[in-house]
């Protein structure tokens, strides 16, 4: 396989490195785009992971109406003033409140999981009487399974992104970590439902 030129902007595009680092990583995987691509997002979300404890001040906050049944309001945060004014940075919230709109996550990372509902969670899937037959060590690895996937549906972070069920929502918001180089969070959510109160 060839490289191309279009192949190079495309790489270029998606991941915000530079010209020189999309051709070298296409070339590298002997012209093979997809394999450019989770290559350079490996090493972009590694760039990214370094930036996640660097304070967020400034942002913006986005909303979103869906078919007037479902309100979003989002809180999305960055370092300065000039990333949050970035078009890409406006769409990223967007993006980020559609998600909240068709998912519904309860959370935004797990570490906003209150402990109380972590543990009672945690012992109702210890009482399951498909539990009580196994080891504790077994039991115990099951029951971390259950709350992972349990969770993994209600936190922002973790849910699949529904624009791209090749990544989650926490690898879009690195994949834009990468292109700005500033640290980026969700503060705050609320979503409301025709309908349904809390």
């Amino acid at each position: 396989m060839g490289v191309t030129i279009d192949d190079i902007k495309k790489l270029k595009e998606l991941t915000g490195v530079g010209l020189t680092d999309a051709k070298t990583a296409l070339t590298e995987a002997d012209g093979d785009f997809d394999a450019a691509l989770q290559a350079m997002r490996k090493k972009g979300l590694t760039r990214a992971e370094k930036k996640g404890d660097r304070e967020t001040r400034e942002g913006l906050i986005e909303s979103y109406v869906h078919s007037d049944r479902i309100g979003v309001i989002v809180e999305v945060n960055c370092e300065t003033d000039f990333v949050a004014r970035l078009p890409e940075f406006k769409e990223l919230a967007h993006q980020l409140a559609m998600q909240i709109a068709a998912m519904n996550p309860q959370y935004s990372t797990e570490d906003d999981i209150p402990a109380a509902d972590y543990e009672a969670k945690k012992a109702e899937f210890l009482a399951s009487d498909s539990l009580k037959e196994k080891p504790a060590e077994m039991a115990g690895k099951i029951v971390e399974g259950q709350l992972k996937k349990h969770f993994a549906e209600q936190v922002l972070a973790s849910q699949t992104f529904v624009l791209d069920d090749t990544m989650t929502v926490e690898d879009r918001i690195k994949q834009q970590i990468a292109k700005s180089g500033e640290n980026i969070r969700v503060s705050q959510f609320r979503r409301i439902e025709l309908g349904i109160s809390e």
